[in-house]
């Protein structure tokens, strides 16, 4: 690398402002380029200028952003949310410029410390902070990040500002787009929650999608799989071998589970019980799978039974996660904006008091709603529809030929509204925010939109 050149950073979101700081702090000159151009934008830009790094707002991802620094570019680094493939990044590599992804940068400085890295579609922020509750209740050094919105950058940036002890296991929950953008990553444990259709709005196939997991727990030292889990059972002849878990035993000498969860609720590594299930008091039957896989991985980071079982009291689960919010009128009410899409909205909705009302909508995204619209007719009594997406949900529900209660409001505000008044009539026992879809036409993130519905129950909590 010469004295002169330039590593660029695209997206001035977290990602790539922890990418940027990094750099920075390893003495390379970043310049950050950025295709909005609003007042928070500058803000944070005039911010990073003054430290030294250079901010380019309202340049779009064109070859021709980066013309004046066409012959100095070392490194390009993006955030997970450009597609890896996209024309400018295949241009620049076509010059000879090397493209990576933000988790990529953080690896390079952080390998040396073992990882446990969560995969999945549905259920891998849960095992993530699940499991990272657990060893620091037992008094072990983890760093979390990844997926969970803390860029592991930052994880690289604590330990380089601070000069301290170096963690014992580093966690990272990682997405789809994370594993592409970063193909060098070796775990010491890999864990893959869960496997259905989602996000092939990118990766266009499902194979694709299934590769790319796959991949990453392949290059694992230790690999836990979901048993429960359709795709990854009947997958398992071609999956590396690994440790299985179940919330029932399966008596199959072929395909055997090394934990499970037997009659009386006592969860059983091979033959020998540990503990009982209920150690975990966070809804529905998913979140036993997950205290599985978390059990084994804290059984081969080296924790006893008795250990595990007291260090997940206090984990109330993930926030916009199953979130509950109390009760209006004797209606429980809880926050499931992280259901993104149809299922882990019919999780959500069959892991909750019925019968009750849902409120769905946002940005769709593509998938099978086939569960999803059985759940709703098994269990639902109304539902509320938002965003973008509220016609084309009335028109697949309507088809579908469900009879349920069902409306279309502009709003959240409106939606939540309504679904108050409508479970009170109805006499349901819950109302679940359940969007089965992305928050990007509303909202900056599922985070967003959950945050604005739990301001919304508590302002309609003294109307009603």
């Amino acid at each position: 690398m010469s004295l002169n050149s330039i590593t660029i950073v695209i997206g001035l979101g977290r990602s790539g402002i922890a990418a940027a700081k990094l750099l920075h702090l390893e003495k390379k000159k970043v310049v950050i380029i950025e295709k909005n151009k609003t007042e928070d934008l500058k803000k944070i830009g005039n911010d990073l200028s003054e430290s030294g790094i250079t901010v380019k707002l309202g340049r779009s991802l064109e070859l021709s952003s980066f013309k004046e620094w066409l012959n100095q570019i070392d490194c390009v680094v993006i955030s997970p949310s450009i597609p890896w493939n996209h024309e400018t990044l295949n241009k620049l590599r076509d010059l000879g410029i090397t493209v990576k992804g933000e988790i990529s940068l953080a690896w390079e400085r952080l390998k040396n410390i073992p990882w446990i890295a969560i995969t999945g579609t549905n259920g891998k922020t849960t095992v993530t902070k699940m499991l990272t509750h657990v060893l620091i209740k037992n008094q072990t050094n983890v760093l979390m990040g990844g997926n969970v919105g803390i860029p592991a950058s930052e994880i690289a940036i604590k330990l380089k500002e601070n000069n301290c002890e170096l963690p014992s296991w580093i966690i990272i929950e990682l997405s789809s787009y994370q594993i592409e953008e970063a193909p060098e990553i070796k775990p010491q444990i890999g864990i893959w929650t869960t496997l259905t259709p989602d996000h092939l709005e990118r990766h266009v196939t499902l194979d694709k999608y299934i590769q790319i997991k796959k991949s990453l727990i392949e290059k694992s030292n230790i690999r836990i799989y979901n048993s429960d889990d359709q795709f990854l059972n009947k997958s398992r002849n071609e999956l590396s071998e690994g440790i299985w878990v179940s919330t029932k035993e399966i008596k199959n000498s072929l395909h055997p589970v090394q934990y499970w969860i037997n009659k009386k609720g006592m969860i059983i590594e091979n033959k020998k019980e540990l503990f009982h299930s209920s150690a975990i008091n966070i809804p529905g039957k998913h979140n036993l799978q997950n205290l599985l896989m978390v059990v084994a991985a804290s059984r081969k980071v080296g924790l006893l039974p008795e250990n595990i079982e007291s260090g997940l009291n206090g984990f109330e689960g993930v926030p916009h996660r199953l979130e509950h919010l109390g009760s209006i009128k004797n209606i429980q009410i809880y926050n499931d904006s992280k259901a993104t899409n149809y299922d882990s909205a019919f999780i959500g909705i069959k892991a909750i008091q019925h019968p009750s009302i849902i409120i769905a909508g946002g940005e769709e995204k593509e998938g099978d709603p086939a569960k999803w619209l059985q759940q709703i007719n098994e269990t639902c009594s109304g539902i509320l529809l938002f965003g973008s997406s509220a016609n084309s949900l009335k028109k697949l529900i309507q088809g579908s030929g469900l009879e349920k209660e069902l409306s279309i409001h502009k709003d959240l505000r409106q939606a939540t509204e309504a679904a108050i008044s409508m479970a009170i009539k109805l006499k349901a026992s819950s109302i679940l925010l359940s969007p089965a879809c992305a928050s990007f036409d509303q909202y900056k993130d599922f985070e967003e939109r959950g945050n604005h519905f739990k301001s919304l129950i508590k302002e309609f909590s003294k109307r009603f």
